[in-house]
């Protein structure tokens, strides 16, 4: 295993350049044309492309599948670095590719002779039958995409869809930098009294953010070498980086700084964000919110969809806005009397310790105080018992005892370059030492990398027999997290824990799949409403006494959690689960519901919808200044449009899911084993209900993520509701 098989086929990041990137995306999309052209040339009419064969009408198929490939990679590895290491030089190649990406993605989806090909697959019904169901799977999602890509439309109509392909894909990057400029261009000095109460993680962190103030203050020429001199060391500054923020939000006495570094954050790319960008243009985002719901409604008219949500959940398992409304909404209902209690349990502690008005900037800092006083709990006290390095290694050590199979790092840069020190890269190999694909982790927080956590399912399994050319999986896991700090390894929060946990159950996800067909491989092909199903089911693993056994040790003394932190630990498993609920469906309703109203909303219209859906779920008084929406990068740049509510209704799957190995043991490697061949291994290969059943031998119920969140089912206990909601899914 010293050498990186071929089928990894991993990139050069060291002999890499976004010239080069944009040259291969651009020679890429002319091969792919190319193929296109001589496939119009080829095909002579209509009456020609009903008789085409079925067999002749793959063949087509797979090859310009295959073609695609190129396109894939060099616009997938451009896409990572500038989300993880975005500059001037990468961002400007990555939005000058995108009006080319989208005209060519749209031609592809109202190419006539292609989609006629995909007809003919379908329509002969003995060939088809014989397909493997992988194969036959992707068809059908094929031509839903046709569709609602416009392959039927008039040709007036096409062209007017291309150019609002085009135009949402400028404007979703532009939301994205405004966002990413906005976070990185706010600095806060702070004053010695400022920092009391801030641990000394905390203050490490802070002092960290102010060495690359320093650095990039002289950069721009703000500041000379001679004032930096000047500044005491260590030099203190608040950002707007999540661990920097979170350590003053939870820990800092000081009201008034966690206020205006509250009002910091949520003011973000919005009309009182007076930062610029190097251009000297301005970061607001209204425009932009506005600009992107008028072009999806108008997307959706030509499609003949009544609005946007309805386009939106047309490729998922929800059936409507109906549907999913009711399915929030009936979840609202149960989790109101804990979050009203959750709020109590806040406003009592608060009101004791002379703060008259719980405000939303008091409610980490108070939360950490009644977790220490309810449950003995801070998770200053527990951060030393997560080290990164013996996290990893109990996390793989649960997927080993799960699933058989074993993780190696490659440390040997040679055979796995990286696009940053940071970064490591490992490969994954079953019971029998096959290997089954790979993984790089990029964990820590820095300049130049958008907020948030995700994995990128960069490159799919993928097989094509003509060509001999065989893919294994690689995916990217990215993170935001403390970096290590004062020659210690990094030391993770129980939330930092739980979020490595959900992506790698993301990459699993990815990774283990069997699939060659690499539009239904992994994570492709996946209804977004059950595509988180995998992740938050990971998520129990780190919530198990047994589980965190094996993730946790004092990073000096290597001592085990000790039992009364460990029972504290998990005692305060459903602390604030109530308005952690609510705040999700806050966010769900939200975004459904500015895609279902038409005529599309303005700026006003959509900060008034936010409004009435606060009234309606939420408990707590929100500032009137406060712009969430703003940054809501999910709907606005992300692929969660209309589908953020997914979050919830795939908690529910992940919920039920692990009732069963609650059931037969939580490390049963029969129970493991079939949750891998019914929903890791097959992806999309079929509809995400089939698998779940499959699984679980019966519908998803409710239930479980219930009980899971410390819900009191019997109280306003109404068996209707309750009913309606297990119906949903």
């Amino acid at each position: 295993m010293t050498d990186t098989p071929s089928q990894l086929r991993l990139v050069d990041f060291d002999n890499i350049s976004p010239s080069t990137l944009q040259n291969q995306v651009i020679s890429a999309i002319d091969t792919a044309n190319a193929f296109l052209d001589e496939m119009t040339a080829n095909t002579d009419g209509a009456n020609t492309d009903a008789k085409i064969n079925a067999k002749q009408a793959l063949a087509d198929v797979l090859t310009f599948d295959h073609i695609n490939l190129d396109l894939e990679r060099s616009w997938g590895v451009l896409s990572h670095l500038n989300s993880v290491m975005s500059n001037d030089e990468i961002r400007h190649i990555h939005h000058d590719l995108l009006p080319k990406l989208s005209a060519y993605s749209t031609r592809v989806g109202q190419h006539q002779p292609l989609f006629s090909r995909y007809q003919a697959i379908a329509e002969d019904t003995a060939f088809f039958a014989a397909l493997e169901p992988a194969r036959a799977r992707a068809i059908e999602l094929a031509l839903k995409k046709f569709e609602l890509l416009g392959v039927s439309l008039p040709t007036d109509k096409q062209e007017k869809f291309a150019a609002i392909q085009s135009e949402l894909s400028t404007l979703s990057a532009t939301f994205s930098d405004h966002i990413l400029d906005a976070t990185q261009a706010y600095a806060l000095p702070l004053k010695k009294e400022q920092m009391a109460g801030l641990t000394e993680s905390g203050l490490a962190l802070l002092a960290d953010a102010g060495e690359q103030y320093k650095a990039r203050e002289l950069a721009n020429g703000t500041l000379t070498q001679a004032d930096i001199d000047a500044l005491p060391s260590p030099y203190y500054v608040a950002s707007l980086n999540i661990p920097v923020y979170l350590a003053v939000m939870t820990h800092a006495d000081d009201r008034s700084l966690r206020e205006t570094l509250y009002r910091a954050y949520v003011t973000r790319a919005s009309e009182f964000d007076e930062h610029t960008n190097a251009k000297g243009e301005s970061l607001n985002n209204a425009d932009t919110m506005s600009q992107i719901l008028q072009l999806r409604e108008q997307k959706a008219a030509l499609l003949g969809f009544n609005n946007y949500a309805e386009v939106s959940l047309s490729t998922k398992m929800a059936d409507s806005v109906a549907q999913v409304e009711t399915f929030l909404r009936d979840l609202a209902t149960k989790a109101t009397p804990t979050a009203k209690n959750d709020l109590v349990q806040l406003q009592k502690y608060a009101q004791n310790h002379g703060i008259d008005e719980l405000q939303p900037w008091d409610k980490a800092y108070v939360a950490e105080k009644v977790k220490q006083k309810e449950f003995s709990l801070s998770q200053e006290e527990i951060r030393p018992y997560f080290p990164l390095p013996k996290v990893l290694s109990g996390l793989f050590t649960v997927v080993e005892r799960l699933y058989g199979i074993k993780v190696t790092e490659k440390s040997d840069t040679d055979s796995a370059s990286r696009w940053h020190d940071d970064v490591r890269f490992y490969e994954l190999f079953d019971a029998n030492d096959n290997l089954l694909g790979g993984f790089y982790l990029d964990l820590f927080t820095r300049s130049g990398k958008r907020g948030g956590a995700w994995m990128n399912g960069f490159q799919s399994r993928y097989t094509y027999d003509e060509q001999d050319h065989q893919q294994l999986p690689v995916c990217f896991m990215v993170g935001n997290f403390t970096p290590a700090l004062d020659g210690k390894p990094s030391l993770l929060t129980h939330d930092e824990v739980l979020t490595l946990f959900h992506e790698f159950g993301h990459g699993l996800h990815h990774l283990l799949t069997q699939v060659t067909v690499g539009d239904v491989a992994g994570v492709n092909g996946v209804e977004w409403d059950a595509v988180e199903l995998p992740s938050q089911f990971m998520e129990n693993w780190a919530w198990d006494a047994e589980g965190i056994a094996l993730i946790s040790s004092h990073v000096d003394t290597g001592e085990p959690l000790p039992k009364d932190k460990l029972a504290a630990l998990l005692d305060a498993r459903n602390f604030q689960s109530g308005a952690q609920t609510l705040r999700q469906i806050e966010f769900s309703l939200f975004d459904l519901l500015i895609h279902a109203h038409t005529p599309a909303l303005d700026y006003d219209g959509i900060l008034a919808t936010l409004n009435t859906v606060r009234n309606d779920i939420a408990i707590m008084q929100t500032p009137d200044y406060n712009r969430f929406a703003n940054g809501f990068s999910h709907i606005f740049a992300g692929g969660y449009a209309a589908g953020y509510y997914s979050y919830k209704w795939a908690e529910l799957l992940s919920a039920d899911a692990f009732s069963k190995f609650e059931e037969d043991g939580i490390f049963n490697p029969a129970t493991g084993k079939a949750f891998r061949e019914t929903v890791l291994s097959v992806g999309g290969s079929f509809p995400a209900k089939t698998n779940f059943e499959n699984f679980r031998g019966r519908s998803a119920s409710i239930d479980a993520l219930l009980r899971h969140s410390g819900f009191n089912l019997a109280e306003n206990d109404d068996a209707k509701t309750t009913q309606t909601t297990r119906e949903v899914i």
